[in-house]
C-alpha cells in the first residue's frame, strides 16, 4: 500500500511552493507540476548515476503532449558545479528552443539541483524550474529554500542566485538503491536540524536513526517531514540569508574548509565533511566554556552509532595542514570583514551565530581533528566504507 503523501509549504508570497514527500511520485509526476504541460517545453537536466529515473520521467512527460522534451546526462560529481557546465547547460537550453514558459525539470542530487536551478536562474532571465531530489541530503537540504550555484578554484558555492523552485518533488523510493556512504551522508544533515534548534528530534533521532537509515518507510519520511518543515519556518523568515538563516550552516564552516581540502571528489563527501564540522562546532563550542564537554561526547555517539565520521584523522588521503584550513574558512563566502563566522552552540537545539571567535580556539579544534598538525593518512574511514559502497 502505498503512504499518503506528505506536503510541505513554504510561504513566501508569489514564491511559494509545496513539497511533496512520498513513495512511488515519479509515476505520477504530472500530478505535481504546477503548471499545463501540453503544448510546453519541458528541459530534463540529470547526471548519469539517476540516468534511469529521469529517462522514465522523460517518457511520462513525452505522453502529455509536450511540445518539447529534451534531457541532457550531466557527469556525476562536485566538479560539475563549474562555469564550464553553466555554459554547456545554458547554451544546450538555448539550442533545443528554450522560451521564458519553459520548465526546467533537474533531476538529481545537489549538483544537479544547484546547477540546473542557477541557471533557471539566469536563461531568460528566469525560467520556472522544479526539484526532484534522488538523495537523501538533496531531499532535506539542497532542493528547500532556492539556494542555487556552482563552485569556483575559490571555494564551495562562491557563484550562485536565490532562486525558488515551482515545486520539490521527494520520492522515498528513489533511495533504495542510493549507495550506503551516501545515505549516511544525507542523514548528517537530518541530525543537523535536531542540534540546531529541536532537542527533542535529536532525542527521536538517537531512538530511530537506525530505522532512518534502514529505510523504515515510516521513520523515514517522519524524518524528511521535520527537516524540510524545519528549514521552511528558516527560510520563510530569512529568505536570503540575512540573519537567522545561517543557522542552517551549522559545521558548514569547517565542514566546506575540509571539502576543498579534499578535492570535492569522493575522498569527502559533504555529508560527511558536515558531520565533522559539527562536531567541531560543538568541540570549539565547549572551549569557548558555551556548553558541556558531555554534550560533545552525546553527539559524538550518536554519529558513531551510524557510521558517521567524527574525527578527520578517520578520512583516508586527507593531507592537509591546520593552516590550509584556516585560509580556506577565511575565505568562505559566510565570512565577515575578514573574519570567521562560526554557527556555535549552547546545547543541544541551542545554536546561534558568533563572529568572534578565537583564532587560537580554532586552530585547537582543527589541530585535535586532524591528530596533529599535519594529519597522516591512515586508512581507518575508506576500510569502513569499503563494505558499504
Amino acid at each position: 500500500m502505498t503512504m499518503e503523501t506528505k506536503i510541505v509549504s513554504i510561504s513566501l508570497d508569489s514564491r511559494s511552493y509545496d513539497i511533496y514527500i512520498g513513495s512511488a511520485l515519479l509515476f505520477r509526476i504530472q500530478d505535481f507540476i504546477p503548471q499545463k504541460l501540453e503544448g510546453g517545453s519541458v528541459f530534463i537536466v540529470t547526471d548519469r548515476n539517476v540516468e534511469p529515473y529521469a529517462a522514465r520521467v522523460r517518457d511520462m512527460i513525452t505522453e502529455s503532449k509536450v511540445r518539447i522534451c529534451e534531457m541532457m546526462v550531466l557527469p556525476p560529481g562536485e566538479k560539475t558545479k563549474s562555469f564550464s557546465q553553466v555554459e554547456k547547460l545554458c547554451g544546450w537550453m538555448l539550442e533545443k528552443g528554450l522560451q521564458r514558459d519553459s520548465l526546467v525539470l533537474a533531476i538529481g542530487g545537489g549538483v544537479i539541483g544547484d546547477l540546473a536551478g542557477f541557471c533557471a536562474s539566469i536563461a531568460m532571465r528566469g525560467v520556472s524550474y522544479i526539484q526532484v531530489p534522488t538523495t537523501l541530503l538533496s531531499q532535506v537540504d539542497s532542493s528547500v529554500g532556492g539556494k542555487t550555484g556552482i563552485s569556483t578554484a575559490q571555494g564551495k558555492n562562491l557563484v550562485g542566485s536565490f532562486y525558488q523552485p515551482k515545486a520539490v518533488i521527494a520520492d522515498l523510493d528513489v533511495l533504495k538503491t542510493l549507495p550506503r556512504r551516501e545515505l549516511l551522508a544525507g542523514y548528517a544533515e537530518i541530525v543537523k536540524y535536531g542540534l540546531i534548534q529541536d532537542a527533542g528530534f535529536f532525542r527521536w533521532l538517537e531512538q530511530n536513526g537506525s530505522r532512518v537509515c534502514a529505510l523504515d518507510e515510516d521513520a523515514l519520511a517522519y524524518a524528511i517531514d521535520v527537516s524540510c518543515r524545519a528549514k521552511a519556518v528558516v527560510v520563510q523568515s530569512d529568505e536570503r540569508e540575512g540573519g537567522r538563516r545561517a543557522l542552517l550552516n551549522f559545521g558548514h564552516t569547517f565542514g566546506h574548509a575540509l571539502e576543498a581540502a579534499a578535492g570535492y571528489g569522493s575522498t569527502l563527501l559533504h555529508g560527511e565533511a558536515v558531520a565533522l564540522g559539527m562536531v567541531m562546532a560543538f568541540d570549539l563550542s565547549h572551549r569557548m566554556g558555551l556548553c558541556p564537554h558531555d554534550v560533545v561526547e552525546r553527539v559524538e555517539a550518536h554519529l558513531t552509532s551510524i557510521g558517521l565520521p567524527i574525527r578527520a584523522t578517520m578520512i583516508d588521503g586527507l593531507g592537509v595542514s591546520v593552516q590550509r584550513l584556516i585560509d580556506i574558512m577565511q575565505h568562505d563566502k559566510k565570512a565577515l570583514a575578514g573574519k570567521m563566522v562560526f554557527v556555535l552552540a549552547n546545547a543541544i537545539g541551542e545554536a546561534f551565530i558568533s563572529g568572534d571567535v578565537p583564532e587560537d580556539l580554532v586552530r585547537d579544534v582543527l589541530r585535535d581533528s586532524l591528530g596533529g598538525e599535519i594529519k597522516e593518512a591512515k586508512g581507518k574511514w575508506t576500510s569502513v566504507f569499503s563494505s558499504r559502497s
